[in-house]
């Protein structure tokens, strides 16, 4: 219950924008800040600056230019461009091909069919350069259009593309089977947003129990997973199911937040596993950090800390 309260708490900051305004103005502003423990910075040039000292080091990633819900076509018209030139950006630098991204960013909740044709552009680029695109799951209300249009551009050829599931979502078993069958590759991860509990799980048990049976069925039955947590408890279920299966650490990968665990990311990476590591960037940072901090109750303290620090 503490951390469903939580949860609901920031999320309910994150729809301020009175404290958005604050945040943009403080949040960001030198590199000791307290939101730069979750997201890398604003601009392309600090998000490749960091995706190359993540590489280097070992560790796999994908980059996220964040926003979600834009308000218009032109907005959704430049979150595809600013895609585009990122891609370009990283070609360039000669890092992991390889972002993450949101509907919604690209017109989803205004108009379907331009949001489809924005993902069609970026597919386009992803394929003609060798990227690996994934969609983000966003919140209940957007779960099965999401499915909807990314098994459209499945079936019309673009295989370089893979989905989210999230665990805390009932449905999810019945869609891990569906991209399986699909042949998609998903990113299994337990969710952050606040759900009714007609269509998610509300205790951390049961989320926890879903996230381990989907796991396992994307383990033995999917192709090539993402097992995304910092649990480890959820960690060491994924690697003995893959061990008494004797599935190779080659055929999944497992994923963290940037900022997040990296203990753990290292100890992943030493055992010999593949790890990657979701890189955030962007002036719309702050809905994002609002869900990071809703994920533990200890994180109220810590914004409200960096934000006496600010000022």
């Amino acid at each position: 219950m503490i951390a469903q309260t939580s949860k609901a708490f920031f999320h309910a900051l994150a729809r301020s924008r009175t404290l958005k305004r604050l945040a943009s103005r403080y949040g960001m502003r030198h590199p000791g800040s307290f939101a730069r423990r979750f997201i890398v910075g604003e601009d392309v040039d600090e998000a490749l600056g960091a995706a190359r000292a993540i590489q280097a080091s070992g560790l796999m990633l994908t980059l996220d230019l964040l926003g979600e819900a834009v308000a218009n076509m032109a907005e959704a018209d430049a979150a595809t461009r600013a895609y585009l030139n990122l891609m370009d950006r990283i070609v360039a630098a000669g890092i992991e091909r390889n972002i993450s991204l949101k509907l919604t960013q690209l017109g989803l909740t205004i108009d379907r069919a331009t949001s489809v044709d924005n993902l069609r552009r970026i597919l386009d680029a992803a394929t003609k350069h060798d990227f690996f695109v994934r969609v983000d799951m966003e919140d209940s209300p957007f779960t099965q259009i999401t499915l909807e249009i990314f098994e459209t551009m499945w079936q019309q050829g673009y295989r370089n593309a893979g989905i989210v599931l999230q665990s805390y979502l009932r449905r999810s078993v019945a869609d891990a089977r569906r991209m399986n069958e699909l042949g998609a590759r998903v990113r299994l991860v337990k969710g952050a947003y606040t759900e009714p509990k007609e269509v998610a799980y509300q205790s951390k048990a049961d989320v926890d129990a879903a996230f381990v049976e989907i796991s396992k069925l994307l383990l033995a039955e999917g192709h090539y997973p993402a097992i995304a947590t910092h649990d480890p408890a959820m960690l060491g279920a994924a690697h003995a199911f893959a061990s008494e299966r004797r599935i190779a650490p080659d055929r999944y990968e497992f994923q963290m937040l940037y900022g997040i665990r990296r203990d753990l990311q290292a100890r992943l990476l030493a055992g010999g596993y593949r790890m990657r590591v979701y890189v955030p960037f962007g002036r719309e940072w702050f809905p994002y950090f609002m869900r990071r901090l809703g994920e533990r109750p200890a994180n109220i303290g810590f914004v409200i800390r960096g934000l006496l620090r600010e000022h």
